[in-house]
């Protein structure tokens, strides 16, 4: 009988992560090693330029300067990459079925609660509909052809109208057409909803919109994403 191991199991390095993120965002950005080398040269320069601006000029002060100006440069670069990292990743969850719900459920941050499954799904077509409520009010997200959509957003809305009278409730639908939020913008466009209910009165909400849903645990879940494959890891 094989012995149990009660060893934890081994997280990948700093640098283990800093390559997996490199590679990540190299494949989207392939420019993207010009431009860090880019970031360094000019972290180098500036380090180099304020050593021989500030009196007394001596070697050592330059040097010295010039490798601040390098770790600033790292520290610039490391920053620039995590930034092109999040872009490449909205570009890969960019149409994928599921995508709205990752997105919801992983960046809106405490001030909402939001599930990775949806609260309405046409199971042949997998447009779906996923609710997020929060210091904002309700906001319910329709995923899919905009036309099949519209069946299920007013039955997710008359729910919860019925249940939170007096909340706004948002209507938003990703895509890249008038009036539609693109994925990346998805998360921001949330936040940026001016606060309309107290903590109070959103946990209220929270309860009784969740004491009308019904399970979708005999659903299908829309398939074509995999969050762990196409979520960056950064660096820590």
């Amino acid at each position: 009988m094989a012995a149990r191991t009660t060893s934890p199991e081994k997280r990948p390095g700093f640098f283990s992560q800093l390559r997996t993120l490199y590679t990540f965002t190299q494949k989207a950005f392939p420019w993207l090693p010009f431009l860090l080398i880019g970031i360094l040269l000019v972290g180098i320069a500036l380090g180099v330029g304020i050593g021989f601006l500030l009196p007394p000029v001596a070697i050592w002060s330059v040097i010295l300067w010039g490798i601040t100006g390098l770790l600033l440069g790292v520290l610039a670069s490391l920053m620039t990459m995590t930034r092109l990292s999040t872009r490449a990743m909205y570009r890969r969850l960019d149409g994928m079925p599921g995508a709205t719900g990752h997105v919801i459920s992983t960046s809106l941050g405490r001030r909402w609660q939001a599930s990775e499954l949806p609260v309405g799904v046409n199971p042949k077509t997998q447009d779906a509909v996923y609710r997020a409520i929060g210091r904002g009010g309700v906001v319910i997200v329709g995923e899919g052809a905009r036309g099949r959509l519209t069946r299920l957003v007013a039955d997710e809305r008359t729910k919860v109208q019925r249940v939170a009278s007096g909340v706004p409730i948002t209507v938003l639908y990703i895509g890249h057409g008038d009036d539609e939020v693109p994925i990346g913008k998805l998360a921001s466009t949330i936040k940026a909803l001016p606060k309309a209910v107290d903590r109070a009165t959103m946990a209220a909400v929270i309860k009784r919109v969740e004491s009308v849903s019904q399970s979708l645990t005999s659903l299908p879940i829309p398939k074509g994403i995999d969050p762990t494959k196409v979520r960056a890891q950064r660096p820590r």
